[in-house]
């Protein structure tokens, strides 16, 4: 019975050491998340600045679709969303 509680001991210590390693694994992963959310929205501004043609500060829905169709880095941000020309509106 010694035996099973040294062996009972070691297994809650490498359980525990696991449970604190997925603790910040999880940590860092959502670190991690934060930044790329950060970095995807500074590009996503930078595209807007380019497509706001009066330079107001707002997307009107001429420029949007403008940008749709000329802006190639925002084609490929539309299309790894899956949006066409014909969901711009329900986006705008």
């Amino acid at each position: 019975t010694l035996v099973f509680g040294v062996l009972n001991l070691i297994v809650a210590v490498i359980v525990d050491v696991f449970a604190q390693s997925k603790d910040k694994d999880v940590y860092a992963r959502a670190t991690e998340m934060e930044e790329e959310e950060r970095d995807q929205k500074a590009v996503l501004n930078q595209i807007f600045k380019r497509i706001d043609r009066d330079g107001g500060g707002t997307l009107s829905y001429a420029e949007l679709v403008r940008g749709a169709s000329k802006e190639p880095e925002f084609q490929r941000w539309l299309r790894v969303m899956d949006i066409d020309c014909r969901d711009l509106e329900q986006l705008f």
